[in-house]
């Protein structure tokens, strides 16, 4: 859905001893600070992209809130991964940056230990230096509270990789599809790209300017993220 969006808190499965399944209202709704892709040029089903010629299917890049239903996630990801966890929203902003306007802030990519497996080798592997900030207004706040500071550049796997990898077995990409960079955060807590990471799990609590805390979402709360080169 398009930034703006009210996005309503899901219910489904969970389980507060991993055994017992309950049916309940998420308790604990999350952001991740994500980057999308869209694809620009498909490929034919059973044809892999290549690495080396993976940056020629990204069009652009937008902001993408890969919103998580915690409780829903832990109970169902073994083994079934988190699918109804993540599927009631995902939120992305209103504008895509061409891969063309970011080519200024190309920055090499960290090195890759062990190394990738052929496939995914590129000669002079890339990312892209973009400030990214993730703030919250609760309901009884003036305006926003910055409670992260992050960067796409702290990703391990580059967009070209993460294409490659996802076309292996020969799936046809459409031109329009988006791909999720997968959360970003840096190796400092102020860097991390979700609340269950910011609060190690909901053990520390996120202070507020009202006095008011957070170890996750409730409801009427609004986020807002930034991105900036």
């Amino acid at each position: 859905v398009l930034s703006g969006t009210d996005v309503r808190r899901p219910k489904g499965q969970v389980s507060a001893d991993q055994v017992t399944p309950t049916w309940s209202e998420c308790k604990r709704l999350d952001f991740e600070l994500e980057v999308g892709a869209f694809i620009g040029k498909g490929n034919e089903l059973g044809t892999p992209i290549k690495v080396s010629q993976a940056a020629d299917h990204i069009f652009g890049l937008c902001i993408l809130n890969d919103w998580s239903a915690r409780d829903l996630q832990v109970w169902e990801y073994v083994p079934l991964g988190p699918f109804n966890a993540k599927n009631f929203a995902s939120t992305i902003s209103p504008w895509v940056v061409t891969m063309e306007a970011l080519e200024p802030f190309k920055v090499s990519l960290p090195e890759q230990d062990p190394q990738p497996l052929p496939y995914l080798r590129e000669e002079q592997p890339y990312s892209y230096d973009i400030n990214l900030e993730v703030s919250l207004k609760s309901p009884t706040m003036d305006g926003f509270h910055s409670i992260t500071l992050s960067n796409f550049k702290y990703l391990y796997w580059s967009i070209n990789q993460q294409l490659t990898h996802h076309t292996e077995t020969g799936c046809n990409m459409n031109v329009g599809d988006l791909l999720g960079s997968g959360t970003i955060s840096g190796t400092e807590k102020s860097e991390y790209g979700s609340m269950l990471e910011l609060t190690w799990g909901g053990k520390d609590k996120i202070q507020l300017p009202n006095g008011e805390e957070r170890v996750f979402l409730k409801d009427g709360d609004t986020l807002h993220m930034d991105g900036f080169c």
